[in-house]
């Protein structure tokens, strides 16, 4: 695979560490999460596993700050390119690929018009000029999904919608990119693509990614740290560390490697 045709446009340096401390979330009296203590480097692929109703999408809303919470949340910043101190925003820009995307059965909305209806405030249904086409062709070719430009986006299989959400979810290039579950009910071979896509993001541009995830061979292969979630860290290490946990264990079973 070539590199990615991706570009980060802005004049600050990209997170470098996401730092969470005493990371908490209550709700109804019970805790959801309960002291979170963890580092998240950028350049790593960081696989997020657990049973459901562990609290691994409450995790991520949280560091997304979309659920109250306490404890701390804090960014580091590496240098620019030029090796100078450049302004920061105060938060992150965080890229986000969904579980799935709901289009209507029959809709008529093709991946261009999706593109477009993200990226511009152009009205759709009005011919489409020049820059336009240019532009959704740079997009979906960081993920190899160009040819899908003129398809009713109703008609693409799981693999194929998903692939363009992440073309979406990476442009402009985020800080963190963050993937709950987005390859659910994907067939096989759409999920070989998808997890080679996204390993090779954090290798060419140097990013944060946290994937929610219950392919637990893929994630063995394609990830650089685990983290087992049960209401708090229940283990945390390489995959081979973790899913030699007795937690781990308990949870899925032994998982060969």
């Amino acid at each position: 695979m070539t590199r990615l045709n991706l570009h980060r446009p802005r004049l600050y340096p990209h997170v470098c560490l996401t730092r969470i401390e005493h990371l908490s979330v209550v709700s109804g009296g019970t805790h959801i999460l309960d002291d979170v203590n963890l580092e998240i480097r950028c350049g790593e692929l960081t696989a997020i596993v657990g049973r459901n109703g562990a609290g691994k999408t409450t995790f991520l809303k949280a560091l997304l700050d979309e659920i109250p919470h306490t404890g701390t949340i804090t960014y580091e910043h590496g240098r620019s390119v030029s090796g100078l101190r450049m302004p920061i925003p105060k938060r992150p820009v965080f890229g986000y690929v969904p579980q799935r995307l709901f289009i209507a059965s029959g809709s008529p909305v093709s991946v261009s018009d999706l593109i477009l209806s993200c990226i511009s405030n152009y009205p759709v249904w009005l011919p489409r000029r020049k820059k336009d086409k240019k532009r959704v062709w740079e997009i979906l070719s960081a993920t190899n999904t160009q040819h899908l430009a003129d398809r009713r986006a109703s008609d693409l299989s799981g693999g194929e919608i998903q692939r363009v959400m992440l073309a979406l979810a990476i442009h402009p290039l985020p800080d963190i990119l963050i993937l709950d579950e987005p390859v659910s009910g994907v067939d096989r071979n759409g999920l070989k693509v998808f997890y080679e896509l996204v390993s090779k993001l954090r290798h060419d541009y140097d990013i944060t990614i946290l994937l929610v995830s219950h392919d637990l061979d893929l994630v063995a292969e394609h990830a650089d740290r685990v983290l087992l979630i049960d209401h708090g860290i229940a283990a945390e290490g390489s995959p081979e560390e973790v899913y030699a946990t007795p937690r781990f264990i308990e949870t899925f079973g032994h998982i060969q490697i």
